[in-house]
């Protein structure tokens, strides 16, 4: 097994630093201190924002073959460092070895989608000779970087959902500074080690593993042109403080999956799929299966098989290759979301599967009559729990699916081509899943969400619009 060094730095304008090793990363399995990490403080953000913005220029001449050649070498690199990031992975977030594995081909995914598209940021030609005062007018339209980028990223993907920041903003000519979660570091220090062995201008980028007091300036400065944030509802007031800079926010959600009664409906391949959606990385995802509604005729027979497969998941060393559960973030986390199940069970949910929690270690839990008002379904749980309720009508259930101030993506097994349609024309989510569970997801597709799920939308090309400008040319013919 790869191992982490001993000490990892951050990097400040493009260039590795070790002014001090303050920041323990532990292992979330077995809580020993696993590395030490360079921790930025108030200067070095300034520093990097300065650098960041005084590299527009250089970012923007830098042509988009070479910003596909730096991306390609990126892919090249991951790959050939693959066992070694997902190992990382494997311990800075306790995620198990095989899904490590998946999150390194999806930052690969991410940065080859990037790659392609570096060349592809075109604009339109546009007819303006509408009438005849408008004869001998030409206009077209082209893209142009924003400027410097301020990235903020969660624990649960530490190398998918910083790819989906630093890809597109490589591709699109963007100089940035990213504040990589401070329990998981690591994948982002690899990125930017990777990063400075190309040949991009000088203070490109900064990745500063920080505190949020000191990250104020990435939400705040003027000098910054867009503020991109993956995480928790504190992303509101960064909006709020965030000023003229255009911003996008993905803040979670409590995704619901809804399973309709369909003849010939294959139960066992829908069991395995949600199991999959609500328990994967223990459940510590924004799309994970949450509230799982299944239509009153299969309902018993879906719960049932639902039931053993749970109860079957084995939990343990996410090192270990047979593992599915693994430990949560840290035990906080764990009790927070032990806390809400708890609770319910008092207001009279009903336990399907479940166990004691041990540590930062929480089973996988199923339940049923989980009351509305409850925790546990109003908000979002982001671990290994989801809860069962029967339908009559499927447009009740897409009342209920509804009856959320989240809305991120929702999923629906139905193999009525009206019930399908009906459900993107009604569901209030930033994307409907058919066929399968809302926690799918690749890449290339816009990712995003509404109400308290945030604004704008990810996936490369999405996020390169993002992160650059339409600028309009008129030309007027001579004579």
């Amino acid at each position: 097994m790869p191992k982490l060094k001993k000490q990892y730095p951050y990097y400040l304008a493009g260039r590795p630093l070790q002014p001090n090793a303050d920041l323990q990363v532990r292992d979330k399995y077995s809580g020993r201190v696993a590395t030490r990490v360079a921790m930025g403080d108030a200067a070095a953000v300034e520093k990097a924002i300065a650098s960041a913005h005084a590299a527009r220029d250089a970012m923007s001449a830098f042509t988009p073959d070479a910003r596909r050649d730096v991306l390609e070498h990126c892919v090249r690199r991951f790959r050939e460092r693959s066992e070694e990031l997902a190992h990382a992975l494997c311990i800075e977030a306790g995620k198990p070895i095989g899904d490590a594995r998946g999150e390194v081909e999806r930052l690969v995914d991410t940065f080859r989608m990037a790659a392609s598209e570096a060349t592809r940021i075109g604009g339109e030609v546009i007819e303006l000779q509408v009438s005849e005062r408008t004869r001998g007018y030409r206009g077209m339209t082209r893209r142009f970087p924003i400027g410097a980028c301020s990235f903020i990223t969660p624990f649960n993907f530490p190398l998918n959902l910083v790819a989906h920041k630093v890809a597109p903003a490589v591709a699109a000519g963007c100089p940035f500074v990213l504040k990589p979660a401070a329990k998981t570091p690591i994948g982002a220090l690899i990125i930017a080690e990777v990063l400075a062995e190309t040949d991009l201008p000088e203070g490109a980028f900064s990745v500063l593993p920080c505190s949020n007091e000191d990250a104020a300036p990435l939400v705040e400065d003027e000098r910054i042109a867009l503020l991109s944030f993956t995480g928790g509802l504190v992303g509101w007031d960064m909006k709020a403080r965030a000023g003229r800079k255009k911003v996008v926010l993905e803040l979670g959600g409590n995704a619901a999956c809804i399973v309709d009664a369909d003849p010939g409906l294959d139960l066992d391949h829908v069991v395995e799929r949600l199991v999959s959606g609500a328990y994967y990385q223990s459940g510590q995802s924004c799309i994970s299966v949450q509230r799982i509604l299944a239509h009153a005729d299969i309902y018993t027979a879906l719960r049932r098989k639902l039931k053993a497969a749970v109860a079957k998941l084995p939990m343990g060393d996410p090192r270990d290759e047979d593992t599915f559960i693994g430990p949560m973030i840290d035990e906080e986390a764990a009790r927070r979301v032990e806390g809400w199940i708890a609770s319910a069970r008092k207001s009279g949910a009903r336990k399907l599967a479940g166990g004691p929690r041990e540590g930062n270690m929480l089973p996988a839990w199923l339940l049923e009559d989980v009351p509305r008002e409850a925790d546990l379904y109003r908000k979002e749980a982001f671990g290994p729990v989801a809860m069962m309720e029967p339908f009559d009508d499927f447009e009740q259930a897409l009342d209920t699916v509804n009856d959320s101030e989240f809305g991120l993506q929702a999923g629906v097994f139905t193999a009525r081509l009206d019930h399908a349609m009906r459900a993107w024309e009604r569901l209030k989510v930033g994307g409907v899943v058919i066929g399968d569970i809302p926690s799918f997801r690749v890449d290339n597709m816009p990712y995003g969400g509404v109400k308290q799920s945030g604004l704008g939308r990810e996936g490369v090309r999405y996020a390169i619009e993002d992160m650059t400008e339409q600028r309009l040319l008129v030309i007027r013919d001579a004579g």
